[in-house]
């Protein structure tokens, strides 16, 4: 019997090749999220960005501090006459240029996470380097009025301390290892010289250097916090290009078993209904004894119930082809104008012989002036039928079935099928909607079911745009309503209300 379904198919549904991928892509994903649930990273974690950026802040600021420096010595020798600040500025500068040198060094060598300790060192002593401050901190002038050269001194000292902190606080000790020597050389001289402007110039800028490593230190912080902030968020978005990935990959995969499925039931519908059909052919020939009578009546009961089994399996296949086609988006419906209302007493007539048979009562009321509605004629009539035969099957001896066909709030169409049966516990009601589920009354019944009825007509319903709501409560009976929504009404209430309203406005002229 052929299968009707290709081996390449098989062969992709089955593939077992990508199992090392998926097991990388897993390993990846579980560490980005111990990575992200762990917290911030360390500091050490960013060594290498952090120097980096300190590095290009050095280069970008190059000419900023050897301008100061410049102009600063010009207006000191030309108001002091000290030439001894030549000396200062030319120390400085030298100094300067080998800081500079080091941080292009750094930025050609392109510092590694292994190498960020040894170039944070080396980074650190250039700008120790620049402690040449402290030269310019021991400065006097025999010739000046003390104050104004301490004026001079002093804001001299706090603008270099604000543009180097300003400029390097990605190094944070940077600011301590620039101008420690430059407090230490301040304090020296006001130790020695006991002048009141001199302790009070060293207070000051001691002061203020720590406020700045402050400062520096909140500003690290900062951008390191921001550092790690960008970390967390390209993991997030690495983490996101993976799960999507996955995700296409897994909905490639259910296509595609979804396909060899359709294929399978297309084929086995074929093989399947052809033997049934003559299965039941002659069942219902042997149990009508067409050909003559049986010698044993055994038989013939035994022909009957080959043929209720033949057409109990022969409504399983048709079923689940139905659910099949549904799912698979291959359910075309065929539209034309129908009449809810005879297609319900249609329905009525087929199951009423059953009805009698376990003397059961069904009444109805019907809203005698509904429109037609534009719908699959064979969906709805399935949809009714599975409807009154799920309340037959499932009413007691000489219980009622109300059946209500009319009018919705919103303009549409609905149909209510009540019974007096045993219910369904409120639990159980997610089970009963779902595809092969029944609930423990159906298990417990003689007649049980495929349990693919209510799917079914939930599914035509939502191809209609309808709904389908089903109350129940267990020893107070069960009732399912089947609603179409008013787009599918050809006459809608609307109009009907309009007339009401005209006819209301005509009565109150007269």
């Amino acid at each position: 019997m052929s299968t009707g379904v290709s081996t390449s198919t098989d062969k992709i549904i089955v593939d077992r090749s990508r199992s090392h991928r998926n097991k990388a892509v897993s390993k990846a994903v579980r560490q980005t999220r111990e990575r992200l649930q762990s917290g911030h990273a360390s500091n050490s974690s960013f060594d290498r960005d952090v120097l980096n950026m300190y590095v290009a802040s050095v280069l970008q600021g190059a000419t900023i501090m050897p301008l100061f420096v410049v102009i600063i010595t010009a207006l000191g020798v030309y108001f002091t006459q000290n030439t001894q600040l030549l000396f200062w500025a030319l120390l400085t500068l030298t100094c300067h240029t080998g800081n500079i040198l080091l941080a292009r060094r750094a930025r050609r060598q392109e510092i590694t996470s292994e190498s960020a300790r040894k170039w944070r060192r080396l980074l650190l002593f250039g700008q120790f380097l620049l402690g040449c401050w402290a030269v310019f901190a021991l400065q006097g002038c025999d010739t000046c009025e003390p104050s104004s050269f301490i004026l001079y001194k002093g804001a001299t000292l706090l603008i270099a301390l604000s543009v180097t902190a300003m400029s390097n606080f990605m190094l944070t000790p940077a600011v301590l290892a620039a101008f420690s020597p430059a407090v230490l050389a301040l304090a020296a001289k006001s130790g020695l010289s006991r002048d009141l402007l001199e302790i009070s110039l060293t207070g000051a800028f001691t002061t203020t250097l720590v406020f700045f490593n402050y400062i520096s230190d909140r500003l690290f912080k900062s951008n390191l916090r921001i550092l790690s902030y960008q970390s967390e968020k390209d993991d997030l978005i690495a983490e996101l290009e993976v799960a999507k990935s996955m995700s296409d990959e897994a909905r490639r995969r259910a296509e595609e078993a979804n396909l060899a499925k359709s294929r399978f039931l297309a084929s086995m519908s074929h093989e399947l209904r052809t033997p049934l059909n003559a299965i039941l052919g002659f069942s219902e020939v042997m149990s009508a004894e067409v050909m003559g009578p049986l010698a044993n009546p055994t038989y013939k009961e035994y022909a009957g119930d080959i043929h209720r089994s033949g057409q109990h399996l022969l409504d399983l296949i048709n079923e689940i082809l139905d659910l099949s086609r549904i799912e698979a988006g291959k359910y075309e419906l065929s539209e034309e104008a129908i009449s809810l209302l005879d297609i319900t007493e249609d329905c009525i007539g087929m199951v009423q012989l059953r009805a009698r048979a376990k003397n059961i009562a069904i009444s109805d009321q019907f809203e005698r002036q509904l429109p037609a509605i534009w719908a699959d004629e064979k969906s709805m009539r399935q949809v009714v039928l599975n409807l009154l035969s799920n309340a037959v099957k499932f009413t007691p001896q000489g219980g009622e079935i109300h059946v209500k066909v009319g009018w919705t709030a919103g303009g549409g169409q609905y149909i209510s099928i009540k019974d007096n049966g045993p219910g369904i516990p409120e639990e159980e009601i997610p089970v009963v909607l779902s595809a092969f589920g029944q609930g423990s009354i159906a298990i417990k019944s003689a007649e049980q079911g495929t349990g693919l009825g209510l799917p079914i007509v939930q599914a035509i319903l939502a191809k209609h745009d309808g709904q389908f709501l089903l109350k129940s409560k267990l020893r107070e009976g069960t009732e399912v309503i089947a609603i179409l929504p008013a787009k599918r009404v050809l006459q809608s209430l609307p109009a009907v209300e309009e007339a009401q309203a005209v006819l209301r406005k005509r009565k109150s002229f007269a």
